[in-house]
């Protein structure tokens, strides 16, 4: 039985504080939209509210969903604008994150007044599904990372995601913080949020891509994991939101000669890792579009680098990623294996040079490795990347033989993903307005 189309259900989005996990809420919200008359909302802190209702103008979403501002107690440490990952010292994530679980009463506040069927929320507050469930209102985990990292969690038996002892020594310490103040003693994160949702549980993946890591997910829990596809935002390249130049640049060079390497909207690079890769660069001499996330690049590079380059590289501070990984130019991605940043990726068929500057970036990457559309940069323990291994590798990827098995390897994925995604988000809309439906009165 299905509801007429008049009478939509209210759906209240609840992300984490970080461009990388708003954006595939939004891009979510926008194809649930689609198919179903849902009414959405989405709640996040002031200074991310801007940037999400440009994507609802922008996608003409006005009449259908809405942001709805989340509070934090204030605090001298941690002012207005720091109330997002964008643009955060380091120093300070730690106090957002601890800040980001004062949030439950301003959330309870929220729930309260806009009375949504339902919720669907983030990883880093688990608590949101039991203040939904005090009010009767279901509440699904949507995980905007793969089912292999997830896996990975597990003590899986897959060879291809094991980390080595400096990778779990690494991994450990990153995450051991997450459970000091949010999670019950030797509870698992994930094993929480995954337990609280309501019938199914939402992975921004793919059947193709994770098929074996989706079923192994899905029975260690069982739970309904269900993929929600990709989630990449096609940019028409007719669309004028992009640096042209840059395109322009790109238009003259060869078929799959260039290089494309950014690390992320929010991850910072040190002057170490600057160095290595401008090295990998130099000794390399592949063409190159470099993102680099600086106020002062030129300050940032080594002395005299954008003179030795001139001609076959660009180092910007941004560029249309979309764009450019969908150009017959590109024939490879160095990445930091950020989970929307490699999804993208395969799915417009460019291999990935994976460098993970965290560890829970890890296991994706060795999924992909094992998928064949990956190369690792190799890193020695206790050592980070060096100039040497970053242009080995590129060249083997770029002028070897085993770089064109890794494009034709992506390019089969790429195929296979398009094929499926429309598919996935169906089953996805009708299983939500399913649960929405039978919780009704």
């Amino acid at each position: 039985m299905d509801l007429p189309k008049a009478s939509g259900f209210k759906i209240l989005m609840f992300p984490w504080l970080a461009h990388g996990h708003i954006s595939p809420f939004l891009e979510l919200s926008k194809r649930l939209l689609s198919i179903k008359n849902f009414h959405i909302y989405i709640c996040s802190t002031a200074i991310n509210i801007l940037s999400i209702e440009s994507f609802i103008k922008s996608n003409n979403l006005g009449d259908s969903m809405e942001a709805v501002e989340l509070k934090l107690e204030p605090s001298v440490h941690l002012p207005p604008h720091y109330h997002t990952t964008k643009n955060l010292p380091p120093h300070l994530f730690r106090e957002l994150l601890k800040a980001f679980q004062t949030t439950r009463s301003s959330f309870s506040d929220i729930l309260a007044t806009l009375k949504p069927d339902l919720i669907i929320y983030d990883t880093l507050q688990p608590w949101a599904p039991k203040l939904a469930a005090s009010r009767g209102i279901p509440a699904v985990h949507f995980f905007v990372d793969g089912a292999a990292s997830r896996s990975n969690d597990i003590h899986s038996n897959f060879p291809e995601l094991l980390l080595n002892d400096f990778e779990k020594t690494s991994l450990g310490e990153e995450v051991k913080f997450l459970h000091n103040d949010m999670f019950e003693e030797g509870v698992m994160m994930s094993d929480f949020n995954i337990e609280l949702s309501s019938e199914v549980v939402l992975f921004k993946t793919s059947w193709s891509l994770e098929g074996k890591y989706i079923n192994y997910v899905s029975n260690s829990f069982n739970k309904k994991i269900l993929p929600t596809g990709p989630l990449v935002k096609y940019q028409d390249s007719s669309s004028q939101d992009d640096n042209s130049e840059i395109l322009e640049w790109l238009n003259k060079k060869d078929h799959h000669s260039t290089v494309y390497i950014s690390f992320g909207s929010e991850l910072v690079l040190s002057e170490e890792e600057v160095e290595a890769i401008a090295k990998g660069l130099e000794l390399c001499e592949v063409n190159f579009i470099w993102v680099l996330r600086t106020k002062a690049i030129e300050e940032k590079l080594p002395l005299g680098f954008l003179e030795r380059v001139k001609g076959r590289g660009i180092v910007t501070g941004w560029a249309p990623q979309a764009k450019i990984l969908q150009h017959s130019e590109i024939g490879a991605f160095v990445s930091h294996c950020g989970w929307s940043s490699v999804t993208e990726s395969v799915y417009f068929g460019v291999p990935i040079i994976g460098m993970p500057m965290r560890m829970t970036m890890v296991a994706g990457a060795n999924m992909l490795v094992a998928r064949g559309v990956c190369v690792r940069i190799p890193r020695k323990e206790n050592e980070g990347y060096k100039g040497e291994d970053i242009a080995m590798v590129m060249r083997d990827v770029m002028f070897g033989d085993g770089g064109e098995r890794l494009r034709c390897r992506a390019q089969e994925l790429s195929e296979k993903m398009k094929m499926e995604e429309v598919e996935e988000m169906e089953v996805v809309a009708n299983q939500l307005w399913k649960i929405c439906l039978e919780n009704q009165p």
